[in-house]
């Protein structure tokens, strides 16, 4: 009996997904089927071949020495067979199947919304989902395609493409908190008015950085109000609430209206860009592609000469 026939082939595409997830739940979200399907795929293949491919835990799944060579050579192979039929299929093909994002809340709005009617009217048969999550996420172990993120919060394992470039972060406030509160001149001054503090995705409270280089200070402010949400906080210092530490980027209407005011301009602060990240150098769906190159495209017309937000 040969080897190779219809139902192993789907159990070796089955063995391959759950490699590069390393994780039978992400594997199984990517391949829309249960967790127990995937198991009965590897036990049958292992069967099959009369070796163990996987060592498996409670929390985790890898590869036994076989397993990683059969990885390997199914990671060429199937890398072979998806060129040969997008080939025969021509560019419809591109515009197939599914993207699974995550991304942070102020990158869905700085980026990937004023992107979305390009993108679809550019890839109507691609189906893209997208959570849009603050916290911290295993976008392999929890089957996602693609994340976005800053720049130093990606892993050094993944392939990271630059989005933006460096992001100005501000002190704002409206003009009647000012004139209600006065105006403070030095970072010292802060610890008298009331700051919209912000909470991280481990639900830390994050202590301001103030300035760059030797001179950046990281400063806990005081404040009755502390958000995990960057629209509540916008509304928020929008009312008059406080003074707010937000991206330049995303108040860029409310400065040129005068809504907003910087306060502390000279202690504005440098952080990183967003990229887009993703677990493997072989990134097969050319709609990514194009979402990438519509969000950095996006971005630059919307940005001036000096490369910060307008």
């Amino acid at each position: 009996m040969p080897l190779l026939d219809r139902s192993t082939l789907a159990d070796l595409n089955a063995f391959s997904t759950i490699l590069r997830h390393r994780s039978l739940r992400g594997a199984a979200i990517e391949m829309g089927v249960t967790a127990s399907a995937l198991s009965h795929a590897i036990r049958r293949l292992e069967t099959r071949l009369n070796a163990k491919l996987l060592n498996r835990t409670t929390r985790s799944v890898a590869p036994t020495v076989l397993g990683l060579d059969l990885a390997r050579a199914l990671e060429s192979g199937f890398g072979i067979i998806d060129d040969a039929l997008r080939v025969a299929a021509g560019t419809q093909a591109e515009v197939l199947g599914e993207i699974r994002l995550n991304v942070p809340a102020d990158a869905a709005v700085l980026l990937l919304q004023p992107a979305l009617p390009a993108f679809a009217a550019k890839t109507p048969g691609t189906r893209l989902t997208v959570s849009v999550d603050n916290r911290p996420v295993d976008i392999v172990a929890e089957g996602f395609d693609a994340g976005i993120r800053y720049g130093d919060a990606v892993a050094q394992d993944m392939i990271a493409i630059p989005l933006t470039g460096a992001l100005r972060w501000v002190l704002a406030a409206s003009p009647a908190y000012l004139a209600r509160m006065g105006r403070p001149d030095s970072p010292e001054d802060l610890q008298q008015h009331h700051c919209i503090r912000l909470m991280l995705g481990n639900n830390a409270v994050y202590r301001w950085e103030l300035g760059d280089g030797a001179a950046m200070m990281r400063v806990d402010v005081p404040g009755m109000l502390t958000f995990n949400d960057t629209q509540t906080s916008l509304t928020a210092i929008r009312g008059g609430l406080g003074i707010g530490y937000v991206l330049e980027a995303l108040i860029a209407d409310d400065l040129k209206t005068g809504a907003l005011e910087v306060v502390l301009p000279t202690w504005s602060s440098q952080g990183a860009g967003f990229c887009l990240y993703y677990p493997s150098r072989r990134q097969s769906h050319p709609a990514l592609a194009r979402l990438i190159a519509i969000m950095r495209r996006q971005w630059n017309d919307r940005t001036a000469p000096d490369g910060q937000a307008v």
